[in-house]
């Protein structure tokens, strides 16, 4: 007889928990912030860089950092490179999304399109970058009106053709040279063509579609000019052992946009640094994580700070130009 009440009595109980489930729903999913760690909330934040490059894992480096610096243990990557293929990039996307990460981190302008198309919902953050409105991702660079913000890579253009004029002070005819297919290339290229003018200087465009076309398009400009110009330009930037093997032979002057670029062939360069660009893109990211930051309303931001004309000291000696004393030697 007591046999039969106890199990009346875990069949009633077994009925109110279905009951329960049911006004539910459904069984939820575990929360990932268990009691295993304490209760805090752990993070995950999907990273997609658009390819292998100094400057972007300089970029991503300081982002994770930063990060982490703030979050400790409760924070998780999953970082994925998509080796400089605009369908790699869409398909990391969507996977992210498909994981419901908590934030995607989009290095580079095609990796940062392709998150931006993924999702309208996660809080997208971009960092190397060079004009976010450009991109077609936000609408404003004060309020992006949408799911995208970040930090913007521009350098200072107008202070890069001026270095350009002290170490090249009897340039005649500048080739400013770059990929046709990256947006920010096209809106550096502009600007600069606006301070050439400015100077007096002539000029002239001369672009690649992609790395494939890279070798015969610097040597028509070696021809036809005596300094190149490159902005912060991902197919450049990959390709710079390529142009310093026409430049150097022919003795012509390269004033590069970023740093690591200048380093692997260019003469000269006023540039930022990406490991700062990734602190401050982390710094927004838990903003937005934790405080609840709305993205659309996050102006974009720019890194002014430690800003150095550095040059290539192989390459100053190989070509026989003789730098202003206050440029810094890239080690």
């Amino acid at each position: 007889m007591k046999m039969k009440k106890i199990t009346g009595i875990i069949a009633a109980s077994m009925a109110m928990a279905l009951a329960v489930t049911a006004c539910g729903g459904s069984a939820q999913p575990a929360e990932k912030d268990s009691a295993e760690d304490g209760g805090a909330k752990v993070y995950t934040v999907g990273i997609v860089q658009q390819l292998e490059h100094p400057a972007l894992d300089a970029a991503t480096a300081g982002f994770q950092d930063k990060l982490t610096e703030l979050l400790g243990d409760s924070i998780t990557f999953d970082y994925q490179n998509a080796q400089g293929e605009q369908t790699n990039c869409t398909t990391i996307a969507t996977k992210f999304v498909s994981d419901g990460v908590d934030l995607i981190m989009a290095n580079a302008t095609s990796a940062l399109q392709s998150a931006a198309a993924a999702t309208s919902e996660i809080p997208v953050i971009g960092t190397s970058v060079t004009d976010f409105k450009t991109a077609g991702v936000i609408e404003e660079n004060d309020a992006p009106g949408r799911n995208v913000t970040g930090v913007s890579d521009l350098a200072p253009v107008d202070e890069q053709i001026a270095l350009l004029q002290r170490v090249c002070p009897d340039a005649a005819k500048v080739a400013i040279v770059y990929c046709s297919a990256e947006p920010n290339s096209v809106f550096q290229s502009e600007l600069a063509q606006g301070y050439l003018s400015d100077a007096g200087l002539e000029f002239a465009e001369y672009t690649a579609a992609d790395s494939n076309e890279v070798q015969a398009v610097i040597t028509k400009a070696v021809s036809e000019c005596d300094t190149v110009y490159i902005p912060t330009d991902n197919t450049m930037a990959n390709n710079m052992e390529i142009i310093k093997n026409v430049t150097v032979p022919a003795g012509i002057p390269v004033i590069c946009g970023e740093e690591n670029m200048c380093g692997s062939g260019g003469l000269a360069t006023l540039s930022i640094s990406y490991y700062e660009l990734g602190q401050k893109a982390g710094e927004m990211a838990y903003d937005v994580l934790v405080n609840g930051a709305n993205p659309a309303e996050m102006p974009i931001a720019f890194v002014s700070d430690n800003i150095t004309p550095k040059y290539n000291a192989e390459v100053a000696t190989a070509i026989g130009v003789e730098v202003p004393e206050d440029l810094v030697a890239i080690e």
